[in-house]
C-alpha cells in the first residue's frame, strides 16, 4: 500500500494533524475543572452547608446563602438573632445533622415552595426526632434560601 499523501505532504504531517485533531476533540469533551460543564449543588447539599454555617456560628457564610430580597430586607444582626436558636440546640445536641426530609408546601393561597429538613443525629434512634431544622426554597430549581427556622416535632396524643 503506498504511503498516505494529504495534499501532497508527507505521510507524517497527516499523522500529525491526525492526533492534533484527536487532542483537540479529547480536550473540548473533559469537563473543566470549576467551569461551565460542572453541576450546580443540590438544593440538599446548599440547605447542609447553610445549616453546617449557622450551626458552626458563622453567620456571615450562612447569610450568603440567602436569597437576594431577604438578605436586602434582613440585615445581617437580624438573621443572627434569627439564626441563634438554632445555633443553642446544635450546642445542646451536637451539630451533626442528617437529612430528614424533603419535599413541597402548599400555602392556603396556592403557593408551592420547596423544603429540605434536617435532623440532628442524636435524634436518629428516636420514633420522630424532637425538632427538625427546616429550610425552604422558592421552587424547586432555586439555590437560594428564602427562610429557615426550627420545627418542633408534634406532640404525642394523650
Amino acid at each position: 500500500m503506498p504511503p498516505l499523501r494529504a495534499f501532497g505532504h508527507s505521510s507524517f504531517l497527516a499523522s500529525a494533524m491526525c492526533r492534533l485533531l484527536l487532542l483537540v476533540v479529547l480536550s473540548l469533551s473533559v469537563p473543566l475543572q470549576g467551569g461551565a460543564f460542572q453541576k450546580p449543588p443540590s438544593q440538599v447539599q446548599v440547605a447542609r452547608q447553610f445549616l453546617l454555617a449557622v450551626l458552626a456560628g458563622n453567620y456571615s457564610a450562612a447569610y450568603g446563602f440567602l436569597a437576594p430580597e431577604i438578605s436586602a430586607a434582613v440585615p445581617l444582626a437580624r438573621f443572627q438573632a434569627a439564626a441563634e436558636p438554632l445555633y443553642r440546640q446544635g450546642q445542646q445536641r451536637q451539630r451533626t445533622i442528617d437529612l430528614y426530609k424533603l419535599g413541597y408546601r402548599i400555602s392556603d393561597n396556592a403557593t408551592t415552595r420547596s423544603f429540605v429538613a434536617f435532623m440532628f443525629r442524636s435524634d436518629t434512634l428516636a420514633a420522630r426526632p424532637q425538632v427538625q431544622l427546616d429550610v425552604t426554597f422558592r421552587d424547586s430549581t432555586a439555590r437560594q434560601i428564602l427562610s429557615f427556622g426550627l420545627v418542633p416535632a408534634p406532640q404525642a396524643a394523650k
